[in-house]
């Protein structure tokens, strides 16, 4: 994991960059926000994100932000926060075999991949501890 934040200045500046990253995200895909269901995001300072937001158009996804490459799923694919990070652990873990496995990968491509699988083990971790989702 990376550094600690270590202020509530530094942690807000922190969450309000992730969440920027998210819309761009968002936005990059066509989807246009409307608002967050703060309640059921979560953050995991400095490493990871996830926003529940739903867009103009009342669709909901969560999106993933943070010290990862940002992604996005809609909610039907996961109930929480925590079965997202799930998802989004498993479905890079096998993009990442999916690259490697393609008959031709550039170094561009491994190195995605490599970081793909790193990124895919960090959230299974933050998935299984936990002390991330106790509530209370």
């Amino acid at each position: 994991m990376t550094d600690e934040i270590n202020s509530q200045e530094a942690l807000s500046a922190w969450v309000k960059q992730q969440f920027q990253r998210a819309n761009k995200h968002l936005a990059e895909k066509g989807i246009l926000f409307d608002t967050v269901v703060v309640e059921e995001s979560r953050y995991m300072a400095p490493e990871v994100a996830v926003w529940k937001i739903k867009d103009t158009k009342k669709n909901v996804y969560w999106v993933i932000s943070g010290n990862l490459p940002a992604d996005a799923i809609s909610v039907s694919v996961a109930n929480s926060a925590r079965e997202a990070i799930r998802h989004f652990s498993l479905s890079w873990q096998l993009k990442a075999q999916n690259i490697m496995s393609s008959a031709i990968v550039d170094n561009t491509q491994k190195e995605f991949a490599t970081l793909l699988t790193e990124k895919a083990e960090m959230l299974y971790e933050v998935q299984e501890n936990e002390k991330w989702w106790q509530t209370g």
